[in-house]
C-alpha cells in the first residue's frame, strides 16, 4: 500500500517508516500518491494535515495525541471518508486499558499514573485520558515527565486492605509498529467518519 507518513524524522516516525517498508508498503512523497496517510506529528498540526488528506480523498490514521478530536470527526464526517485515531498503538497498552476497565467495576477506587518523556508535549497524556473515560471519567491522573522514559502508565485501584497495580511499560517505539501496521491495512474498510481506539480493530 502507499502510505504517506507525516512526522517521518520524528521519534516514532523514524521508526514506523522503516517498519512501513519491511512490511510491503511503500512510502510517497505527496498525498496525491498515497492510499492512506499516518499521521505522527504534533497535536496543533493534526487538524490541518487531516483536512489535506480528506480532500484528496485520502483515509487517515493518527497517532498523535492532544488535538481537537470533534473539529476531526467533523472533518472525516464532511468528507465522508475513515479517519482512526488510537490513543495508544501499543497491543499491551491496549489490554492494559482492557484489564483497568474490569477492575474498576469492582475496585472502590482507582487513580493513574502516567509517565513519559520530558519532551512529550500532551499532559496528561491520550492513553490516561482514554483510561479514565473507561472507568467512569472521574478518575484523577498524576503526569510525570522525565528523561529516560518512553510511555509508562499504571492505573492503581484500592479496596478494603488491598491494592490492585495494573501496569504497562513501552520501553521502544517499536511496541507501537504492530497496532499501526493493523490500522493502515484496515482503515480503508471503517465506516466514514472518525473511530477511536485500536480494540475496534482487535
Amino acid at each position: 500500500m502507499k502510505v504517506f507518513l507525516l512526522g517521518r524524522r520524528g521519534k516514532v516516525g523514524s521508526v514506523l517508516g522503516p517498519a512501513l517498508e519491511a512490511a510491503g508498503h511503500e512510502l510517497v512523497e505527496t498525498v496525491e500518491e498515497a492510499e492512506v496517510a499516518v499521521d505522527f506529528t504534533r497535536p496543533e498540526a493534526v487538524e490541518d494535515n487531516v483536512r489535506l488528506c480528506l480532500e484528496a480523498g485520502v483515509p487517515c490514521v493518527i497517532g498523535t495525541s492532544g488535538f481537537d478530536r470533534e473539529r476531526v470527526a467533523a472533518l472525516a464526517r464532511v468528507q465522508n471518508l475513515p479517519v482512526f485515531h488510537a490513543p495508544n498503538f501499543s497491543l499491551g497498552g491496549v489490554l492494559m486499558m482492557r484489564f483497568a476497565e474490569e477492575a474498576g467495576k469492582v475496585m472502590e477506587g482507582a487513580a493513574i499514573v502516567e509517565l513519559h518523556h520530558a519532551t512529550k508535549v500532551d499532559s496528561p497524556s491520550g492513553t490516561a485520558k482514554a483510561t479514565a473515560e473507561r472507568l467512569g471519567g472521574n478518575v484523577p491522573i498524576h503526569s510525570v515527565r522525565l528523561p529516560g522514559l518512553v510511555a509508562h502508565q499504571e492505573v492503581i485501584f484500592g479496596g478494603p486492605g488491598e491494592t490492585l497495580t495494573i501496569r504497562h511499560d513501552t520501553t521502544s517505539r517499536e511496541a507501537f509498529v504492530p497496532g499501526v501496521l493493523r490500522a493502515v491495512e484496515r482503515v480503508r474498510d471503517l465506516p466514514p467518519g472518525l473511530t477511536v481506539g485500536l480494540d475496534a480493530l482487535l
